[in-house]
């Protein structure tokens, strides 16, 4: 008992002195606030600088001797009002979330079957198999949208939302399967050995005792997909031409900017929008995303 009392002190004691140096005021401002305050503002300023130009006058876009260009003046709803109802915005915002949820289901349906089979079934090959699929998400979308652009004509969904979320999954797909490899991989075997054992088959195994315990890795692959296939510009470009069906990427730039005419109020504005998505979605599963990257299920 005494020996097992003096060895709880002595961590307890070793912990206090690791941190005893952020005692002062001084070394907490140098190694935790400061750092923290710089980071905040990386990350809030785009933010920032996209809404107030989305309010701010043109008069006041670029008469900086007369007006501070990091805040604003008499703000104005005019470019809003212009972005939503002058514009196709709300058909692109409506377009892209289809093409993202749509994509992203497809991607976790595929993704899953593939890293159970690599990760759980164990067959021969599975290691260079796994190792090829990592290595497909490396291959960049420009040289594959060419290829893709032929299948596309060839089965006729060009100009289509159809389009977009069949070859989205062509990047979702590896970068899902993937993720969920190293999900499967911390899941304990004898889960699936006891159930084996009790007569469960294997599709019985993946939907009652897998995908229960994989749902934050589930959830991770998931977020990780629908915000790729909502940023995504390349195939969307390539692949879409009218502009009812274009995404917010690609519908914000093209029929925003006009030759040399750069309309900064409406585009800070969609840009600001076409964010807002994605940052509730983080925010609802933010503790799921956490657990993902930390770790999954222990024996």
């Amino acid at each position: 008992m005494n020996t097992t009392t003096k060895m709880e002190d002595a961590v307890l004691t070793d912990t206090a002195e690791g941190m005893s140096y952020l005692n002062r005021l001084p070394r907490r401002i140098v190694v935790l606030y400061l750092p923290m305050a710089v980071f905040v503002f990386v990350l809030l300023f785009p933010f920032y600088w996209m809404a107030i130009t989305a309010v701010k006058p043109n008069s006041q876009l670029t008469d900086y001797n007369n007006y501070s260009p990091f805040w604003v003046v008499r703000p104005t709803l005019d470019h809003i009002k212009y972005l939503l109802f002058e514009t196709s915005y709300p058909g692109w915002l409506w377009n892209t979330m289809l093409v993202a949820v749509g994509s992203t289901i497809l991607s976790l349906a595929a993704s899953v079957f593939a890293a159970y089979a690599i990760e759980r079934v164990r067959f021969t090959g599975s290691r260079p198999v796994g190792l090829m699929i990592f290595l497909a998400y490396l291959v960049p979308p420009s040289i594959l949208f060419i290829p893709l652009a032929f299948i596309v004509f060839k089965f006729g969904i060009y100009d289509s939302k159809l389009a977009l979320i069949f070859t989205y999954p062509t990047f979702l797909i590896p970068f899902c399967t993937w993720l969920l490899m190293g999900y499967f991989r911390s899941i304990p075997f004898e889960l699936e050995e006891s159930a084996l054992v009790d007569g469960a088959t294997r599709w019985q195994i993946l939907i009652r005792i897998i995908l229960p315990l994989a749902v934050p890795g589930l959830i991770s692959a998931g977020i990780f997909a629908f915000t790729l296939s909502w940023n995504e510009f390349i195939y969307a470009l390539t692949f879409i031409q009218s502009s009812e069906n274009k995404t917010v990427p690609v519908g914000v730039l093209t029929e925003l900017v006009r030759g040399d005419v750069f309309e900064w109020g409406a585009l800070m504005a969609g840009a600001l929008f076409g964010s807002l998505p994605v940052v509730i979605l983080y925010s609802f599963f933010v503790d799921y995303y956490v657990s993902s990257m930390t770790g999954a299920v222990k024996e």
